[in-house]
């Protein structure tokens, strides 16, 4: 694999503007055979190529017009004026390209009725590369959080709950602040000296965080965006043997409760998300059990090697 790099960019708006069309230079120069494109700011960059007779695939890692309504930046009418254009260009735009991958079937059922070429390859982790045989006698009274960490994925509460607990847990965060503000705000909640703050981690380090923990949390706020997403560390979790607590979303609650790996709660009420804690640190064996069930539910069902079969099909079909 070759990686060019085409300079990182100082804001939103450059990366929007200049970046596309370095990325594009870049692309010319190749002369690739196909252009797979992962970034909703690349799609004009993937008409030029298409009007150059190149091989285009759009990656679709989520819905950008669910997404701009949630744009804590833009107030609401800005919010539904950029949805609603940005959703028509999307239509133009990807009816061109030679296929569509989507990151879940809930996307993958809005590209097909643009492209008939879509398929979903969802991002299901390999279940080798974490350790379900960690022993449960020797995990700490800890529950984790991994990935960034934002007001929408539920930071105040997650915090706000450890104030509530009536076990000896403890939370562990693996991730970075996505404001200085707010990391500035959950630092003078009364429960934060009790946290566990990791930082950023490699791969062997969310590992090892997960295999010291009793449950992982993804409390995500319900917005429109998360509602029929599949959120890649809930399936991490469940690879690493630990039972999850998940927010109370349809989608997820259905994985949850059919395979019996772990509680969905309200997101929004750290009082349940305190009790959810504290059901799996009081009561280990239920915790081993459910996480043992998400093992099993990865290996049998949600992989990768299940995915890349399809990724590698759609590809020779292109």
């Amino acid at each position: 694999m070759r990686i060019i790099d085409v300079g990182r960019p100082s804001g939103r708006v450059e990366r929007m503007l200049r970046t596309t069309r370095r990325v594009l230079d870049q692309a010319l120069r190749l002369e690739a055979a196909v252009y797979h494109l992962h970034d909703p700011e690349l799609i004009p960059a993937g008409l030029h190529l298409k009007r150059l007779g190149k091989t285009v695939i759009f990656d679709a890692h989520e819905d950008v017009p669910l997404q701009l309504l949630g744009k804590p930046y833009l107030n609401a009418p800005s919010r539904r004026v950029l949805s609603r254009c940005f959703s028509a260009y999307e239509r133009y735009a990807c009816r061109q390209f030679d296929g569509i991958i989507a990151a879940t079937p809930f996307i993958r059922d809005k590209f097909l009725r643009i492209n008939p070429h879509t398929v979903d390859v969802n991002n299901y982790p390999l279940a080798s590369e974490f350790d379900a045989g960690a022993p449960w006698d020797a995990k700490l009274a800890q529950v984790c959080y991994v990935g960034s960490v934002s007001a929408m994925r539920g930071i105040r509460e997650l915090v706000r709950a450890c104030s509530l607990l009536r076990s000896e847990a403890r939370l562990a965060i693996a991730g970075q602040f996505s404001e200085a503000a707010l990391e500035h705000e959950v630092s003078g909640y009364p429960a934060w000296p009790t946290v566990r703050r990791l930082g950023h981690q490699d791969r062997a380090g969310v590992g090892a965080v997960m295999a010291a923990s009793m449950a992982g949390l993804v409390t995500l706020h319900p917005e429109p965006n998360y509602l029929d997403a599949l959120p890649v560390k809930m399936f991490e979790y469940m690879a690493a043997g630990i039972p999850v607590i998940a927010s109370d979303i349809p989608l997820w609650r259905g994985i949850v409760d059919s395979h019996r790996c772990g509680v969905c709660v309200d997101p929004l009420n750290p009082g349940a998300i305190a009790e959810a804690i504290d059901l799996f640190v009081m009561h280990p064996e239920l915790a081993r059990e459910m996480g043992e069930n998400g093992r099993r539910a990865i290996v049998e069902k949600f992989n990768w090697p299940v995915e890349s079969v399809k990724l590698l099909d759609f590809y020779a079909h292109v």
